[in-house]
């Protein structure tokens, strides 16, 4: 704003433009929730109404424990305090094991994306079989572990590292990988270390691809621990055991309100990494397509 500019500021002109921009803001804001609200909760409710209808119309009365009605759910899942309680403790037996198992994936994962980034011959040598140990299906591998390890708690958290340690690798190594050329010419010239390289050049660059792999690995790492659960019998209950119990005895509400739960765990530790990412790194973890 220039001089002449200041002297025929009117203050009175600028509180009526704010005053007739804020309604569109707020209009925006509006628009801006609706849209981010309305669309996944139609979807929901066109969910409840084909559950509703397959439930009520297309199963035939004695059938109907296959799929019991979302209201049946609620009634015996959730408002009947029993089974909520039983269910909640399984879930916090299966939180624990999911916890550490993700803990050790990072550290493990951390520690071999940056062995690799460092040497390319490191690289290939560890890389495949990183790539052969996501290729096992881990149902295959769940009774050698148990043989192994047993069937309690360690057991449980070793399936999860398995699931979970792939995507960690993959996604922080390539963003190790992806720092500019150009900044890495401009280290060598000043004679950087390895560390010092690594540390203020490589690790700033790979952050929005390391939580794009700790938010997938987030849910892995429950699935896992579910996995886990429903083979290892032995040790405190977890939701994979009642899962299993309640399935072995047709108790279609409970199962359900089981698995609503378990999607619940996974979407909370999926949305907690995405919230610490736009923490952390703030426009980097921002949607590129602006929506």
């Amino acid at each position: 704003m220039t001089l002449d500019d200041q002297s025929t500021f009117d203050p009175v002109a600028a509180t009526i433009a704010d005053a007739v921009a804020a309604p569109g803001a707020k209009r925006s804001r509006r628009a801006n929730f609706a849209g981010s609200v309305l669309p996944p909760l139609a979807v929901g409710l066109i969910i409840l109404g084909v559950w509703y209808f397959i439930s009520l119309v297309v199963l035939d009365p004695k059938r109907r424990f296959l799929l019991q009605p979302p209201h049946e759910v609620w009634n015996v899942g959730f408002a009947d305090w029993d089974n909520l309680s039983t269910m909640l403790e399984g879930m916090w037996s299966s939180t624990k094991v999911a916890f550490w198992g993700l803990l050790i994936a990072i550290l493990l994962g951390f520690l071999l994306a940056i062995v690799m980034s460092q040497a390319k011959v490191v690289e290939r040598a560890i890389f495949p079989y990183a790539v052969v140990l996501q290729a096992i299906p881990i149902l295959a591998i769940v009774p050698l572990i148990g043989f192994w390890f047993g069937y309690g708690f360690s057991s449980r958290v070793l399936v999860c590292v398995i699931i979970a340690l792939f995507p960690i690798v993959v996604n922080t190594l390539f963003g190790l990988l992806s720092a500019d050329q150009g900044m890495h010419d401009l280290f060598t010239l000043h004679k950087a270390n390895r560390i010092t390289r690594l540390r203020r050049l490589m690790f700033p660059a790979a952050l929005p691809a390391v939580f794009a792999g700790l938010r997938i690995s987030a849910g892995l790492s429950v699935i896992g621990a579910i996995v886990g659960d429903f083979f290892f019998g032995q040790g405190e209950v977890g939701i994979g055991q009642l899962l299993k119990r309640y399935a072995n005895r047709l108790e279609g509400e409970q199962l359900f309100a089981s698995v609503i739960l378990s999607s619940a765990l996974g979407v909370s530790v999926f949305l907690f990494f995405g919230w610490l990412s736009g923490r952390l790194i703030g426009k980097w973890a921002t949607d590129s397509r602006g929506k």
